[in-house]
């Protein structure tokens, strides 16, 4: 029988592997031209990427690389193929720009002091590359605002991606209504999380409390999870209360 300690250390192998072969994807230029970028290489191509250190939703944060990798490597499961995706906080727009190059039709949102430099490097990797142009917009989460921004009647979305929107910030309410509103029957999410605080554990139990959850990646080295979730079933929660 396998003691414990052998399964430790196979995980924490696997573990190094894969998060090897995820940090791998950077790159630095060869060249230190006029304009500061960072190299990541994926579908085959060179995306380079333009950071903002004076924003903190204008840095790319290691969760998008490891969710990247994922949906490339997982292409024959999660097809992106002419799929509607929304990304939340899209922050640099890695994730958007990954999403765009295998097939989907992208609408990429964050905060408005954000949209400059995502819309930038958003265009910068897309233009000509990808099946659908990518739409970059204005979303400050939280129900009310995203009614207005997304009603249902002529938004739905198969995926919502989301890479590292949880940490120590006030707006965490605002992000559960909001995954909770824009996550209909058929949508599945997306989401790579790096655990630095007790509000992301926290915000993980609330989320388990609307959303069926499926763990697709643990990396204790890099502190990142990366999730699958689907809505529950509420319809039959209701129906099996009115026949009570």
């Amino acid at each position: 029988m396998e003691d414990s300690s052998t399964k430790d250390e196979a995980g924490a192998a696997v573990d190094a592997e894969l998060a090897k072969a995820i940090m791998a994807r950077q790159f630095s230029p060869s060249l230190i031209g006029t304009e500061a970028w960072e190299g990541y290489k994926f579908s085959d191509m060179e995306i380079r990427i333009k950071e903002s250190t004076d924003l903190y939703g204008a840095v790319l944060w290691p969760s998008a690389m490891v969710l990247c990798h994922f949906l490339e490597t997982n292409r024959d499961k999660y097809n992106l193929m002419d799929k509607n995706v929304i990304e939340l906080g899209a922050g640099t727009g890695l994730v958007t720009i990954v999403s765009s190059l295998l097939g989907a039709r992208v609408t990429s949102t964050d905060l408005p002091d954000v949209l400059g430099n995502l819309r930038y490097n958003v265009m910068r990797n897309t233009k000509d590359r990808c099946r659908y142009i990518p739409v970059v917009t204005e979303l400050i989460w939280g129900q009310q605002e995203v009614e207005q921004r997304f009603p249902r009647a002529t938004h739905s979305f198969d995926y919502i991606l989301a890479a590292d929107v949880v940490y120590s910030h006030p707006y965490l309410d605002e992000l559960m209504d909001t995954f909770d509103y824009l996550c209909q029957e058929n949508t599945q999410i997306l989401w790579a999380m790096r655990f630095r605080l007790d509000p992301e554990n926290s915000f993980v139990d609330r989320f388990r409390q609307r959303f069926h959850m499926e763990q697709l990646y643990d990396l204790p080295s890099l502190s990142i999870k990366l999730y699958r979730a689907w809505r529950k079933d509420r319809r039959t929660k209701d129906q099996g209360e009115a026949a009570a």
